[in-house]
């Protein structure tokens, strides 16, 4: 029985990554072409960073380039990698990564059932890179693994500056949770459409 067991949860895990890798492509088309016409003169920048919660300081002190390369910058680039890792980590509460989503509150439910999906409990986060494209609005290139095994490389997403606080943008949320909501067993929360 531990075996089967085992199979079933290597299966699910697989399962996930497919569906996360399929809602990762489409949020990533919407998210870049949304980015582009906002910005499309910026350039990619790549910094490595850690993609456990518990490395943030780690990742705080990979260096970035951006525009202006400027001390708050830099700080903004700090905020967006721990932030954007945090909320993706299992062990972050639910009332944490609702307050790290833009328009957190609006999706309260949908958090809650997306971290308590076991699928979803074993997705982690790593920031490739992060490119400002204004004062309230950045460009992230991420990496999406589950149970350890890749199931996204160099997304991107949108992450925005909302009450002092830089978040992941809901456009990231949402693309997970259209193309994941069946395999999760959770409906898509009206505020993604």
């Amino acid at each position: 029985m531990p075996f089967r067991y085992q199979a079933r949860r290597v299966f699910l895990a697989s399962a996930l990554a497919v569906a996360l890798g399929t809602a990762l492509a489409a949020c990533s088309s919407s998210a870049s072409s949304s980015s582009s016409s906002t910005a499309a003169t910026t350039a990619a920048s790549t910094a490595a960073s850690s993609a456990s919660a518990s490395s943030s300081a780690n990742t705080a002190s990979t260096p970035a380039t951006t525009g202006g390369g400027s001390a708050t910058d830099a700080a903004a680039i700090t905020a967006i990698k721990a932030n954007w890792v945090k909320f993706f980590s299992s062990s972050t509460p639910n009332s944490e990564r609702a307050a790290l989503l833009e328009n957190g509150q609006a999706f309260a439910s949908a958090i809650k059932s997306f971290s308590s999906s076991p699928l979803a409990s074993a997705v982690t986060s790593k920031v490739d890179s992060v490119t400002l494209n204004s004062a309230t609005q950045a460009a992230v290139k991420y990496d999406l693994t589950a149970a350890g095994q890749s199931v996204a490389s160099g997304q991107t997403g949108t992450a925005v500056l909302q009450n002092g606080t830089w978040k992941v943008g809901d456009d990231v949320f949402c693309g997970l949770l259209k193309q994941g909501a069946t395999l999760l067993g959770m409906t898509v929360p009206a505020a993604c459409k």
